[in-house]
């Protein structure tokens, strides 16, 4: 297998469609190397790739094919999640926080499994990486975001990701409380349409994600939105 290399800051990705297609378990791994500087993060997103790597590995560079993602039109607020939500309005204390704990939302999402894989791909780099991008990001760089839910001073679940534009990357999500990411969902979701975002994307395919309305398509039909989105100028989301 010859894996392109990322050797410099100025190296270059390689065409998104170079990606591998098998072995299955590494289809869409696109090149290795590199850092997790502000800079390559949002040069990677913008061409819809993001890295996933755990421990002892080098960086690593996804561009998964299909891509799942969830337009905001289609989100499925269920029934179960709509009690939660007017459950949640009446507790003392509880709170949707946007962007009020970063790292903490990030560290404790590194404890919480992401598409039937172990937490560790959230090492210490990667959590200093996207800490560091949401204090030093802009709207020509793009921004780390969470959102939390909060009951008291107890941080019950949330959800960060990237925010490029008029365009969402969903990163990763945890709960410590029954339906406590459900409602940081729902929250980014009416974020979302309050400024015109009509999609999230939500990088792999799972049945959960599903539930809630997202589905895959191609890369290419990605690229083409991903393109136009992240040019726009970005809106307030709360």
């Amino acid at each position: 297998m010859q894996l392109p290399w990322i050797t410099g800051p100025d190296s270059p990705f390689p065409p998104t469609h170079q990606a591998l297609t098998e072995p299955p378990e590494l289809a869409g791994l696109l090149a290795a190397g590199g850092d997790l500087s502000p800079a390559r993060l949002a040069t990677a997103y913008r061409r819809g790739i993001f890295p996933w790597f755990g421990p002892g590995q080098p960086v690593l560079w996804w561009t998964p094919e299909p891509r799942m993602v969830l337009r905001v039109a289609d989100f499925k607020c269920h029934r179960s999640l709509r009690q939660a939500q007017a459950h949640f309005a009446t507790t003392p204390g509880a709170r949707i926080v946007w962007d009020g704990d970063v790292r903490a939302v990030i560290t404790a999402c590194a404890q919480a499994p992401r598409g039937g894989q172990a937490g560790t791909w959230i090492g210490p780099d990667m959590i200093e990486a996207y800490v560091r991008w949401h204090a030093e990001g802009d709207d020509a760089w793009g921004r780390v975001h969470s959102v939390e839910t909060w009951v008291g001073s107890d941080l019950m679940g949330g959800l960060y990701g990237v925010r490029i534009g008029q365009m969402f990357f969903g990163e990763s999500m945890f709960t410590r409380h029954t339906d406590a990411s459900k409602l940081a969902l729902a929250a980014l979701v009416q974020g979302c349409r309050t400024a015109g975002m009509p999609l999230i994307d939500c990088q792999q395919q799972t049945a959960h994600l599903a539930s809630l309305g997202a589905a895959p398509v191609s890369r290419s039909a990605f690229e083409a939105e991903l393109a136009h989105l992240t040019a726009l100028a970005p809106q307030p989301m709360i």
